[in-house]
């Protein structure tokens, strides 16, 4: 069985030294794939509580500073690799992988379920092949194209149902606008930052974006007092659901690969329809259903056939 360092446990000589590292690597990357989800899931939930005391532009505002300061010291530590010159385009891409897809997504928590935007976060791996096609040049083959057909329609499914008799498909257009910025901004780290130390990268796009956003968080701050419920959960959006979950992604890039590591987009809207169901009451709708197997089918057929 091959190990995540890219040798095999045929090649150790003795039981004594295959042992100790086998079962560690065995269960210890199932579990993080399962609590990294289950941090982005409850994201959702967070922005859900916040963003109708904070606003969009403050609600991205904390989240975007909060994530920066968490991951301040990898960029610290790798300041070396960033001279002058890169600044401009690590500019570019923070607003267009985090500053533009937090603001929308902030949005969409003030207008629908939190289980919708979670949902809709899932075509980012589908916007990803699209804009590939479109813009870089890239293959994208009879399986992919069928599975961005059947994404698409679980996104037609999930704009058309409703919700406490509210219409979710401005949420929706919002959701699936931020996951397109998403899938531009993975070819634009590819193009331009390839090699870069990921975790300090991660810290330079997010605190751009936050200088990026302060002007409308100032203009847009909140008149009446803000719940401490609401400060809770931009605080743990910002820094857990950010800062920590970016530094865990980007680990477990590096020991198993982008391409087992992203299939941590399945599990991310079944935890953030639970915990919505669980502590907001939140209610589980058919359409929610079929359109998170559509979509989640999907992205599924759509890494089936890039492996």
């Amino acid at each position: 069985m091959p190990t995540s360092d890219g040798g095999s446990a045929a090649a150790s000589p003795t039981l004594h030294d295959a042992s100790p590292a086998r079962p560690l690597r065995e269960w210890l990357t199932p579990l993080e794939l399962v609590v990294l989800a289950a941090i982005w899931g409850v994201s959702f939930m967070f922005q859900r509580v916040a963003a109708p005391e904070f606003g969009t532009a403050v609600l991205s505002e904390l989240r975007l500073a909060f994530g920066a300061l968490v991951l301040l010291p990898f960029l610290w530590a790798q300041r070396a690799a960033f001279p002058a010159r890169v600044w401009p385009k690590v500019v570019l891409v923070g607003a267009i992988n985090s500053a533009v897809p937090f603001a929308l997504f902030a949005w969409a928590a003030q207008h629908a379920p939190a289980g919708i935007s979670a949902i809709t976060n899932a075509m980012a791996v589908l916007f990803t092949a699209l804009v590939g096609f479109l813009f870089f040049g890239e293959k994208i083959g009879l399986r992919r194209a069928g599975a961005l057909l059947v994404g698409f329609a679980g996104v037609v499914v999930l704009a058309s149902g409703k919700t406490a008799g509210a219409s979710l498909g401005l949420a929706v257009a919002a959701g699936c606008a931020a996951a397109f910025m998403y899938g531009v901004g993975v070819h634009l780290l590819r193009r331009y930052f390839t090699g870069m130390p990921q975790a300090a990268l991660a810290s330079a796009t997010l605190g751009t974006s936050a200088l990026l956003t302060l002007p409308f968080a100032i203009a847009d701050w909140p008149d009446a007092p803000v719940s401490a419920q609401a400060w809770w959960s931009a605080l743990l959006l910002g820094v857990l659901c950010t800062g920590l979950a970016y530094a865990v992604y980007y680990r477990l890039v590096q020991r198993i690969g982008a391409s087992r590591a992203v299939t941590v987009t399945y599990l991310v809207p079944l935890f953030a329809v639970g915990w919505a169901w669980w502590l907001l009451d939140e209610p589980l709708t058919v359409s929610m259903g079929i359109a998170g197997l559509l979509i989640l089918g999907s992205v599924a057929i759509s890494q089936k056939a890039k492996r």
